[in-house]
């Protein structure tokens, strides 16, 4: 318990403060820009007294080229928008995204820092989980009172993005529990995190945590025959976890008595158990057939949704979305990517995954271990099997920038400067 505590305290006292706070602001909307324009700030510092520093960390050359690729697609895509006021907008935006990984790249250069910063976040996520216990058990957590059908704790009724962002970072709490207090603190913060992200009542945010679990099992067994143990054993918790969910929560219930409507066998019942997405990704098609190069533009999604869609569909009559508005974007990465920025921008992403996976593949088994939270982060983020927010939005993109920056810096980390945290 020292050493967390001590790593915890090392965060808030060292330059990660200002990267660490991009992640604590999360919750309440713009604030967590008060970190990135930290950053912006603390770049600026380590390059004015040491200019050369920064050219020569591999870190930072990877991190260029994958955000040329992400930003890339976006400022092709908006030559041509159909909304060019918004994407040009949000080019700008996210050229933020530079100095934020940057920062990262050159304030953590050690693997003590690294550790330290994996325990900072995992902090972070242990007052959510309270907080969402809290309001499991209450109605009520600091986010205000719970939505009908969703758990939403301290993110609050009006952004449901409580389950993603637990699914997602969780890779970092557990990883801090096993580092800490062995095997049974891994399965005890796996049961902690379990339920608040089943009763968030995101099925995206279900399977993330799901792969999570898997590459744990996986970290745990090393052969397949522990690792089969393992899923057994895991299944049967899930079973029993979503067993008790389904009779004492009726937003549970809800979510999974929509989720069934897809074993109907009908077109309807998917759809509904789908919310609705499959108008969505029909009329996506459309607008990739209709804009295959380089999209209708990023962030125009919106904008472009009514031209493509039926008078009858879904999001175009539905009163919670605004009638005649239509949908925000695609929910899906490879749809979102194809519909807003076209088979170039497709083509640039493609290369960035490449590129970053090379780079893994020749950085070795230690430096892959030592970047295994933040890399397990980023892999269940872009698993492209799933639903997915917006990756070109002001939120979740800014959740995307920060796990890139993290893991540009992460897998380059110099192992001698272990210390107590190793």
């Amino acid at each position: 318990m020292t050493s967390a505590i001590a790593s915890l305290k090392h965060a808030l006292r060292s330059p990660l403060l200002p990267f660490w706070l991009v992640v604590l602001l999360l919750p309440f909307g713009r604030s967590s820009e008060f970190g990135t324009f930290l950053c912006l700030v603390g770049t600026i510092v380590f390059v004015a007294r040491a200019p050369q520093v920064w050219r020569e960390l591999p870190g930072v050359r990877l991190l260029l080229w994958l955000l040329a690729a992400y930003i890339g697609a976006a400022l092709i895509s908006a030559f041509d928008s159909l909304a060019p006021g918004k994407s040009w907008g949000t080019v700008a935006a996210l050229l933020r995204y530079l100095p934020l990984g940057l920062y990262a790249c050159l304030a953590i250069r050690g693997e003590r820092r690294l550790q330290a910063l994996y325990v900072a976040v995992a902090g972070v996520l242990a007052w959510w989980v309270l907080d969402a216990w809290a309001q499991a058990l209450t109605g009520w957590s600091l986010g205000g009172h719970a939505e009908a059908e969703r758990l939403s704790g301290i993110f609050g009724a009006r952004n449901l993005k409580l389950g993603p962002t637990l699914a997602v970072l969780s890779p970092f709490a557990l990883w801090t529990a096993r580092w800490r207090w062995g095997r049974p603190g891994l399965v005890v913060a796996f049961l902690l995190l379990l339920g608040p992200v089943l009763l968030a009542g995101s099925r995206a945010a279900w399977l993330c945590y799901a792969l999570v679990a898997l590459a744990f099992a996986w970290r745990e067994a090393r052969s397949w025959r522990h690792f089969a143990l393992y899923c057994a054993l895991g299944a049967l918790v899930l079973a029993l976890a979503g067993g008790v969910a389904w009779r004492t929560s009726s937003r549970f219930e809800a979510r999974m008595q929509r989720t069934l409507d897809a074993l109907h066998g009908t077109s309807q019942g998917l759809d509904q158990a789908l919310t609705g997405r499959l108008d969505i990704w029909h009329d996506s098609l459309k607008m990739i057939a209709a804009h295959p190069w380089n999209g209708v533009g990023v962030r125009a999604f919106r904008y472009a949704y009514p031209q493509y869609a039926p008078a009858n569909d879904h999001f175009m009559v539905a009163e919670s979305c605004g009638v005649g508005e239509g949908a925000c974007h695609a929910h899906q990465l490879v749809l979102e990517i194809l519909t807003e920025t076209g088979g170039i921008g497709l083509a640039l992403w493609l290369a960035g995954v490449v590129l970053a996976w090379r780079a893994w593949r020749r950085v070795g088994a230690a430096a892959r271990e030592r970047a295994f939270p933040v890399t397990l982060a980023l892999g269940v983020m872009l698993f492209p099997l799933n639903t997915h927010l917006a990756f070109y939005s002001a939120w979740w993109g800014l959740l995307f920038a920060w796990l890139l920056g993290l893991w540009c810096a992460g897998v380059y980390v110099r192992a001698e400067e272990v210390g107590d945290a190793a």
